[in-house]
């Protein structure tokens, strides 16, 4: 009898143990929907692009058109000197695991590049943007960047039209390396090159409202040697010599000449090369010295960004050759994940 009782029970239980085994598919299902609903497991699979870039506005550049999709890591610091920066041992790891690492190029940054030949998985590409937007035969050369040592001026993207060049390679690597997500960075893309042509259209009036005879440039270190015809601008010296160090008397009197003899009434330099050079340049000439400009140094927020940086730029450059400098204000500098 006891035997007999315990018969439906038994059998209840084999009809559980048969229902868990059908339910089990379903089971790991909904389990898995439920960890990708999560915030912040969506978040962490999301990024599932780790890109390492070199200098803080092709950093800026990238999140940009990337976004939430990808996990950006800029190896020089922002306020360090790119041309004399050295990679730490920390690097190395953050080259080794990029899907994708992008670097200006034009020699800019050949201690880096050197590191992540040696680290990287043979499948990470290099994306060298100078070098894609610019034909050899339009490379610039001057006293910092000389043509006899081969090393072109690297600068650029104060160049809007070069910049805007640069984000249609970012945005086609990205389709190329994640295509289920190619009309995010399309998006992006778009939006941000529409900022990007608001900001050159500001830098055109910019300079429009500066005396013609003023449209000139003496700067410290030739960061804007492709801005300046672009923009209507004339490059009169840059200061720094190749070598880094300071120029040779010869070079001073030359450069002193021809600022009272082009009535220049600024010359510029940058906090990140302080020099006593441009400070006596200055007192001899008459000329003012300004030393905010910036060619890869982004501003604290709210403005900390590649278009707020050149909004300082235009207008610290605007006022000091007699122009309007409230001309850029209107420019939207937030960025796109802000």
């Amino acid at each position: 009898m006891e035997r007999i009782r315990n018969r439906p029970e038994k059998f209840q239980l084999t009809r559980m143990i048969k229902t868990i085994k059908l339910m089990h598919p379903l089971i790991l299902f909904y389990s898995a929907l439920c960890l990708t609903l999560n915030p912040a497991y969506a978040e962490e699979i999301s990024k599932n692009l780790r890109i390492a870039t070199t200098v803080p506005p092709i950093t800026n550049i990238i999140e940009n058109v990337g976004g939430s999709l990808i996990a950006v890591t800029g190896l020089v610091p922002n306020g360090m000197d790119s041309h004399s920066f050295e990679p730490v041992p920390s690097n190395a790891k953050i080259l080794a695991n990029a899907d994708i690492i992008v670097v200006n190029g034009l020699n800019l940054e050949e201690p880096i590049i050197r590191l992540a030949e040696k680290v990287k998985r043979t499948s990470t590409p290099i994306v060298y943007l100078a070098n894609e937007t610019l034909p050899e035969e339009e490379w610039q050369y001057d006293f910092s960047f000389p043509k006899e040592q081969g090393k072109p001026n690297p600068h650029l993207w104060p160049n809007i039209a070069m910049t805007i060049q640069y984000v249609a390679i970012i945005r086609d690597r990205l389709v190329n390396l994640d295509p289920s997500h190619a009309a995010f960075y399309e998006a992006n893309a778009s939006s941000y090159i529409a900022k990007l042509n608001r900001l050159d259209q500001a830098i055109f009036a910019c300079i429009g409202t500066i005396p013609e005879s003023n449209r000139k440039l003496v700067t410290y270190h030739d960061s804007f040697a492709y801005f300046a015809p672009r923009y209507g601008m004339k490059i009169i010296a840059a200061i720094q010599p190749a070598s880094f160090t300071e120029p040779g008397p010869r070079d001073i009197i030359n450069i002193i000449e021809q600022i009272k003899r082009e009535k220049i009434p600024a010359i510029f330099g940058s906090e990140v090369f302080p020099s006593k050079i441009m400070e006596q340049i200055a007192r001899e000439s008459g000329a003012n010295f300004v030393d905010k400009l910036s060619d890869d140094t982004l501003p604290e927020k709210p403005n900390h960004s590649f278009i707020g940086m050149m909004i300082n730029n235009i207008e610290i450059m605007t006022k000091a050759l007699g122009g309007e400098p409230a001309c850029a204000r209107h420019v939207d500098a937030s960025n796109l994940t802000d």
